[in-house]
């Protein structure tokens, strides 16, 4: 969850030596599904397809990250280009410590990922609904070791198998200090 104040004024306390900041409003923000599920309700098309947004689209999905209390009917205006940089990396943030080696995903580069597909994905590898509150880059991630781990062991190639005796011979020659 990311936390921002917007509209604070910023002025420098004499005394205390510190910038202080007052008034302005306090958002709690989620990168979630739930949040692209309400966007995708509202525009009727994919937020996480290749085109880009404008920015209406995108005030608007800000407006579908709020958690809890709405703020300020003019709360978008008072945004300032920090507040924007900081909701910026907070959507494209990790979110994991996890690494992935080799190919990227299997997913075909022709399909529209929507709200829908991602909670027919929670479905098939029976994640718990509660994820869908956690950061979507982390709930991708979840996906995408759920698919790698229900995979079936790729068979190796007649070259692979021949390289990896090979190696196995000559590591069992070295062991034995033998010629053969």
């Amino acid at each position: 969850m990311l936390t921002i104040t917007v509209g604070a004024t910023e002025s420098y306390d004499e005394q205390t030596e510190a910038f202080v900041f007052e008034g302005g409003t306090e958002l709690q923000l989620e990168h979630s599904l739930v949040s692209l599920s309400k966007w995708e309700s509202i525009h009727e098309k994919s937020f996480l397809g290749e085109a880009q947004k404008t920015s209406e689209e995108m005030a608007s999905y800000v407006e579908c990250m709020i958690v809890g209390e709405k703020p300020p009917e003019n709360f978008l205006s008072k945004l300032s280009a920090k507040n924007v940089e900081e909701i910026n990396a907070y959507i494209n943030a990790k979110m994991t410590a996890t690494t992935f080696f080799g190919a990227e995903g299997s997913s075909k580069k022709s399909e529209t990922i929507t709200a829908e597909l991602i909670y027919y994905w929670m479905t098939v590898f029976q994640i718990d609904f509660e994820c869908q509150y956690w950061h979507l880059n982390r709930l991708f991630t979840l996906i995408r070791i759920c698919n790698i781990k229900q995979q079936k062991p790729k068979k190796m190639s007649r070259t692979e198998v021949a390289a990896r005796n090979r190696e196995l011979n000559a590591r069992r020659k070295a062991e034995m200090g033998t010629k053969g």
